[in-house]
C-alpha cells in the first residue's frame, strides 16, 4: 500500500496566509483569470486548482471596484511620507518553510 507522504501526493500539511494590498489583490486576480483562460481544456486538474484559489478571493465586483491607479498613487504617497512599502514576510514568524529552493 502506498503512503501519500512517501510519494509526495495528497494534501499539503501547510496552509499559507497572504496579506495583499488592494493593488496586489487585483493583479493576482487578473493573473489567475488569465491563467484560467490560457490553459487548455485538456488540463482539468489545473483549472480546478486555479478555480479553488479564485474562490478564496473577493468576488468579481469587489475586484473591479479596486482602482489600480488610485492604489498605486496611495502607496507612492505613503512611501514618500516615510511610511515605507507594505510590510513583507517577517523573518521571526513560525511560517511553514518555502517549498521552492
Amino acid at each position: 500500500m502506498s503512503d501519500d507522504r512517501e510519494t509526495g501526493t495528497g494534501p499539503s500539511p501547510f496552509k499559507y496566509h497572504l496579506e495583499l494590498t488592494p493593488a496586489q489583490l487585483k493583479l493576482t486576480h487578473t493573473a489567475l483569470r488569465s491563467l484560467l483562460d490560457d490553459f487548455g481544456h485538456d488540463q482539468p486538474e489545473i483549472h480546478a486548482v486555479i478555480r479553488e484559489v479564485l474562490d478564496k478571493l473577493p468576488d468579481e465586483h469587489a475586484i473591479r471596484a479596486i482602482r489600480l491607479d488610485d492604489e498605486l498613487e496611495r502607496n507612492l504617497a505613503a512611501t514618500e511620507r516615510g511610511a515605507g512599502p507594505p510590510p513583507g514576510p517577517s523573518s521571526g514568524r513560525d511560517d511553514p518553510p518555502d517549498s521552492v529552493a
